[in-house]
């Protein structure tokens, strides 16, 4: 017997010697008067076994029946192995036209083998920070270097643009690293879509901030963040990944659920993958974002052009005029194409942009120039984080392969 079965065979036998009225036990049991009188006349024809319930040890009537569990096993560990049970369950009502919990998936994963269940530990308590009223005051973005194509195509990162007041993805590019390019690929994107937001919130990656304890001259900022100020969008740095949680639990869901949808679409490389992501997104909003409690925008149109755009993100820096009109730039040197004899301009600072397609612009006081290379000159190979490494060892273990495969060609 349970432990209320128990209870209700002593108020019974209280109720039958008298003790209790069958009024008052059945109050105490939490059952009507013609209920506790059932029990009554059960416990009278049985005893003690009377009371327990029929169904024990019976198949419970709303049991899934065989045939669909085993469709469900077969799906589990085929189309759908290394889902977590929600995704999973969602997908068998989208594509399979089966609706079932997902509590369901999980027993029947366990069962399988496919799912271990979690052990519960302490967690780390941090204060939680109210999110931000308006959508656009607040976007968090961050990196997350993934094997995205689980082995299909090249390790790569994916950048997440998410709104903190609505949890919301604003932007979402794949790139091979994470890299100040491709943060203003998705800025691009950010800006043209929905304008230019109050402020972002980064981790303290040198694409953000000048690390550098004891550097001595520039203006102390990365060409990020003279872009995101020439754009008038703050930049806050935060001091741990708690602190930007919303960007950071963002990455664990996409790690899951973008993973899974475009191993079901048969994504391979990132120009797949970039042209995926826009209905994805769209698919992700509708089910994870919520409302903002201001519905004023925070976001400024970005009323100009793209073009104009395109130059507002594009990186720059100073260069000084020789007397011959000459100045150096990227491992290459180049000459100024003056009408006349071009003396005024000895010693002035030409500005060089560069944009993301790798197009340069050269203007001198606002006025465009016409250059010409003529040269070039040695560069120290630039220096790698942990960020960036994996993809330039990956580069000299594929070029390895491919002189060895040229070598055994050739002598083959």
């Amino acid at each position: 017997m349970s432990g209320v079965e128990r209870d209700r065979a002593f108020l019974v036998r209280q109720a039958t010697e008298g003790r209790l009225s069958q009024r008052e036990a059945s109050e105490r049991v939490g059952l009507s008067v013609r209920q506790f009188k059932r029990l009554v006349r059960a416990w009278r024809a049985g005893g003690d076994a009377g009371l327990v319930s029929r169904q024990r040890g019976r198949a419970s009537h709303r049991r899934m029946a065989d045939d669909l569990r085993e469709r469900i096993c077969a799906l589990l560990k085929e189309k759908y192995a290394g889902f977590g049970a929600t995704l999973a369950a969602e997908k068998l009502d989208e594509l399979d036209r089966i609706k079932v919990a997902a509590e369901t998936v999980r027993r029947i994963q366990i069962d399988l083998g496919l799912w271990r269940p979690k052990k519960r530990r302490a967690k780390r308590v941090f204060q939680l920070r109210e999110r931000r009223p308006r959508f656009g005051e607040l976007i968090q973005i961050d990196g997350s270097p993934h094997d995205w194509f689980e082995g299909r195509g090249p390790r790569c990162t994916l950048i997440v643009f998410i709104d903190d007041a609505t949890s919301r993805l604003t932007a979402l590019h794949f790139a091979p690293v994470e890299s100040g390019k491709a943060y203003l690929a998705a800025l691009r994107d950010h800006v043209l879509a929905h304008g230019r937001p109050l402020t972002f919130y980064s981790d303290r990656h040198g694409i953000f901030r000048v690390n550098a304890k004891d550097a001595q001259s520039g203006d102390g900022k990365t060409d990020f963040g003279r872009i995101v100020e020439g754009l008038e969008i703050g930049l806050i740095n935060a001091l741990t990944p708690q602190a930007k949680g919303r960007v950071e639990r963002a990455n664990q869901t996409l790690q899951d659920r973008l993973v899974k949808e475009m191993r079901l679409s048969n994504i391979n490389s990132i120009e797949q993958a970039r042209t995926f992501l826009p209905g994805f997104m769209t698919r992700y909003n509708e089910k994870f974002s919520v409302p903002p409690r201001d519905k004023a925008p925070a976001h400024r149109p970005w009323t100009k052009t793209e073009d104009d755009l395109d130059l507002a993100l594009a990186s720059w820096e100073e260069r000084l005029l020789t007397k011959s009109l000459t100045f150096s730039y990227g491992g290459m040197k180049y000459c100024v194409k003056a009408n006349g004899p071009g003396t005024s301009m000895r010693g002035g600072k030409v500005v060089v942009h560069r944009f993301a397609d790798g197009r340069l612009r050269f203007s001198y006081k606002d006025r465009a120039l016409t250059c010409t290379a003529y040269g070039t000159y040695a560069v120290p190979d630039p220096a790698e984080d942990e960020k960036t490494l994996d993809v330039r060892v990956d580069a000299v273990i594929a070029a390895q392969r491919t002189s060895q495969g040229a070598a055994a060609l050739a002598g083959g």
